[in-house]
C-alpha cells in the first residue's frame, strides 16, 4: 500500500462519528437510486467531496445532486469505466446495493485499491447525529430473510412504538437508513430491514453492535448477484454479528440456527427460537392457539407469558402460516428491546398487512383476487401459494438465476390453471410440463402496458368459484415493470376494471 493510501486508512479509521471531521474526504458513489442519493446526501452536509457515478437514472435526482453541490458522471455502458473516476481520485467509495461486486466499477474499486462501504456502514458510524431521549444514539434492531422481512419489519416497529418507544422502520423497506439517522426529531430505536446486498459489505468482527437481530429464513434467492448459494447465505448470516441481547432464529428452518450458532456476539447475548409450535424454554411459539412467549421471564422453565390469540391475527389479515411466524419473531425483537407483553397484543390488535403482501383486491362470483406482487422469489411464492387451496397462479418475470421446478412440483395439486408472463416464462413453461402437466398454463406475450390486463382476463376466463386468483410471480418484476409495487397495482387496476366494468 502506498502512503497515501495509508494516510487514508488511518484517516477513514478515526471516522466514527457524525462529529468527526468529514471535510475533504474524497467519495465516490455508486448508485444514484434512493440509496445512493441519502449517501450523496448525507456526505455534502459532513463537507466531503462528491462524485456520484450512476445510469440515466432519474433527472430530478441529478439536478438534486447539483444543488446540493455534489458532481455526476453517467455511465453509458456497464462494462466501461468513466474516465472521470480516476480523475477525481478517490479516498473512499460507498455503494449502493444495486451494484453486485462483479460489476465493473467494483473491479475498478479494488484494482484502485479502495476500501468500500455500504450505506450501512455509514449510517453506523454517523449515528450520533441526532441522540433518543436518553440522550444515546438510537438501538438498532436488524431484521432479514428471503421471505417476510418488510411485515416482520413494520410488526416490530409498530410493537416498540406501541410500547411507548420512539421508534421507526428503515433500510430496505424504503426509507434510507441515512435519512433515519438525520430525523432532527431522533429515536429511541430503528427497525432496519436488510438486503442481502446491504449485508454484503456490511463490516463483520462487532464493527456494528445491534441490540437484537433475526434472520427469518433462508432459500435461494439473488444468486445472480452473489454468484453462489453459499455466498447470499454467508451474508444472510452477518446479520447476527456483533447483536447484544437476542439473536432471533426460525426453529423450523435449520439454516439460521446455525447462523447464531457460528455468530461473533457479545457476551450476554442469547439465542430465541420462533416457531408455529409449542415453545420450548427460552423460545416463542404458539399453544392451543395463543401466542406466546417462554423466554423473556424468569419462570421460563414452567410458565409463558401471553402475547396474543390467533383470533387477533385473524382480524388483522395475520393467521396465515407465514404471517403467524411473522408475529412470533417480531414479538421475539420487541421484548428483547423491553415492549411488554400487553403492548405486543395491543400492537398486533391494530396493525394491518402492508400493501402488495398477500392483499386481497376484490370478490366476486365465489372467486377472491389476491395481489401478492412483494412474493419476488419461489420462497415467497411458495408462502402464498400454500395459504390457499385451489389456485389460479399469475407467475413470471425475472427468475433471478432461481429453479421453478421444486415449487411447481410441491404446488401441482393446487393449481387450477397458470397465466405465465414475463421474461422467465421458458423455465416455468419447462417446470409445468415436467411436474403439471395436467395443469392449464397460459402464457401472456404482450407489451408491458397490456400484460397485465391480458393476464388477469386469461385468468378469469379459468377460475371457478371456490379458487383464489393469485399474483404471487415468484420472480422479479424489472423486465416489465418498474418495481413490484407497480406490478401490483397495475393488476388491482385491471381486477378493477375488468369486475367493474
Amino acid at each position: 500500500m502506498d502512503a497515501a493510501l495509508s494516510v487514508s486508512s488511518e484517516r477513514l479509521a478515526e471516522l466514527t462519528s457524525w462529529h468527526a471531521d468529514w471535510r475533504g474526504l474524497r467519495v465516490v458513489v455508486f448508485g444514484l437510486g434512493v440509496t445512493g442519493f441519502a449517501v450523496a446526501d448525507t456526505l455534502v452536509e459532513l463537507g466531503a467531496a462528491v462524485l456520484v457515478v450512476g445510469g440515466p437514472g432519474d433527472q430530478e435526482r441529478r439536478d438534486l445532486l447539483r444543488v446540493i453541490g455534489a458532481d455526476f458522471v453517467e455511465q453509458t455502458d456497464q462494462a466501461v469505466v468513466p474516465d472521470e473516476l480516476d480523475a477525481f481520485a478517490a479516498d473512499l467509495v460507498v455503494a449502493s446495493p444495486g451494484y453486485p461486486p462483479h460489476h465493473a466499477l467494483h473491479a475498478w474499486a479494488r484494482a484502485a485499491g479502495l476500501p468500500v462501504w455500504g450505506d450501512i456502514e455509514l449510517a453506523w458510524r454517523l449515528r450520533d447525529k441526532v441522540v433518543g431521549s436518553d440522550g444515546r444514539p438510537a438501538d438498532w434492531i436488524l431484521v432479514t430473510g428471503t421471505n417476510g422481512k418488510t411485515t416482520t419489519t413494520q410488526l416490530t416497529a409498530t410493537m416498540l412504538v406501541t410500547g411507548g418507544l420512539r421508534a421507526a422502520p428503515a433500510g430496505n423497506i424504503g426509507i434510507p437508513v441515512l435519512d433515519a439517522i438525520r430525523d432532527p426529531a431522533g429515536f429511541d430505536a430503528l427497525v432496519i430491514e436488510l438486503s442481502s446486498h446491504q449485508l454484503h459489505w456490511m463490516p463483520g468482527r462487532g464493527a456494528i453492535t445491534p441490540l437484537a437481530a433475526v434472520c427469518l429464513n433462508l432459500a435461494d434467492d439473488h444468486l445472480e448477484w452473489h454468484g453462489s448459494a453459499a455466498a447470499y447465505r454467508d451474508a444472510k448470516a452477518k446479520v447476527y454479528d456483533g447483536v447484544g441481547i437476542a439473536c432471533v432464529y426460525n426453529l423450523a428452518d435449520l439454516a439460521t440456527r446455525e447462523m447464531v450458532e457460528e455468530a461473533e456476539v457479545q457476551d450476554g447475548a442469547r439465542a430465541i427460537g420462533f416457531g408455529l409450535g409449542v415453545p420450548g424454554p427460552s423460545d416463542f411459539g404458539m399453544v392451543e392457539g395463543i401466542l406466546v412467549d417462554r423466554a423473556f421471564l424468569e419462570e421460563r422453565r414452567s410458565s409463558a407469558l401471553e402475547l396474543a390469540t390467533l383470533d387477533d391475527l385473524r382480524a388483522a389479515g395475520l393467521d396465515s402460516p407465514h404471517m403467524t411466524a411473522n408475529v412470533l419473531a417480531a414479538a421475539a425483537l420487541a421484548r428483547a428491546a423491553g415492549v411488554a407483553p400487553g403492548d405486543v397484543r395491543d400492537a398486533v390488535r391494530g396493525f394491518r398487512v402492508g400493501a402488495h403482501r398477500n392483499q386481497r383486491v376484490a370478490e366476486a362470483d365465489g372467486i377472491v383476487w389476491v395481489d401478492d406482487s412483494k412474493a419476488t422469489n419461489a420462497h415467497a411464492a411458495q408462502a402464498s401459494l400454500a395459504a390457499y387451496p385451489s389456485v389460479v397462479w399469475i407467475a413470471g418475470g425475472l427468475l433471478k438465476g432461481i429453479d421453478p421446478e421444486p415449487l411447481v412440483e410441491r404446488h401441482a395439486g393446487r393449481l387450477r390453471a397458470a397465466v405465465l408472463i414475463g421474461e422467465d416464462r421458458s423455465a416455468l413453461r419447462a417446470a409445468f410440463a415436467r411436474h403439471a402437466p395436467g395443469v392449464t398454463v397460459v402464457e401472456v406475450d404482450a407489451t408491458d402496458t397490456e400484460v397485465m390486463p391480458s393476464a388477469v382476463r386469461a385468468a378469469a376466463s379459468l377460475a371457478q368459484a371456490g379458487d383464489a386468483v393469485l399474483l404471487a410471480p415468484a420472480a422479479a418484476s424489472f423486465d416489465q415493470f418498474d418495481d413490484y409495487a407497480d406490478r401490483g397495482d397495475r393488476f388491482a387496476r385491471a381486477v378493477r376494471e375488468l369486475l367493474e366494468p
